[in-house]
């Protein structure tokens, strides 16, 4: 018991982190929606399935954009159009969780254009990645740089994705909740 309140007191105090939310009506729900299945509807078309003007259809965009409810636009590229390439979800296990380490981590993945996705989580593992490569050649070079430019990182397990059977990073968006 001794060695656990003794390790809380030399632990850092959690920060609790601060999720701002905006203020969404009917309408901008209805607009998310609508822009994250297609984002180059037009506000004319947008208009047809939300009952408001084109220009405060614009002005609701606007708004959302400035905010960072609506962070960026994006077109969604067919594997099978541009060379089919790989997908692989890959487990990362670090040696240490200091907050340094992790964050250099975290910048070495953002930096890598072939990791679409990282996400920190709870498990055995740390960081859960996706990586899109062109082949496999590819990826052991990315791995075998991740493993070589992070000391930290302890150990990493691959599955390699036979199929797509969905893609998207679509977020529901309830209609009838305001907040």
């Amino acid at each position: 018991m001794d060695a656990i309140l003794d390790m809380r007191r030399r632990s850092p105090p959690l920060r609790r982190v601060r999720r701002e939310t905006v203020g969404l009506d009917r309408f901008d729900r209805q607009l998310l929606n609508l822009v994250q299945a297609d984002a180059g509807l037009s506000a004319e078309q947008l208009a047809e399935h939300v009952p408001l003007s084109p220009s405060a259809i614009h002005r609701r965009l606007r708004r959302l954009r400035e905010t960072g409810v609506i962070v960026r636009d994006v077109a969604i590229v067919d594997p099978r159009k541009i060379g089919r390439p790989t997908f692989f979800v890959v487990s990362i296990q670090v040696e240490r969780e200091r907050p340094e380490l992790l964050s250099e981590l975290r910048r070495w993945m953002a930096k890598e254009a072939h990791i679409q996705q990282a996400f920190y989580v709870t498990g055995e593992s740390d960081f859960v990645i996706i990586v899109a490569a062109p082949d496999t050649e590819t990826y052991d070079e990315l791995m075998a740089r991740l493993v070589s430019d992070n000391s930290n990182v302890k150990r990493f397990t691959t599955n390699v994705a036979l199929s797509i059977v969905k893609r998207d990073l679509a977020i529901a968006v309830p209609v009838d909740e305001e907040e």
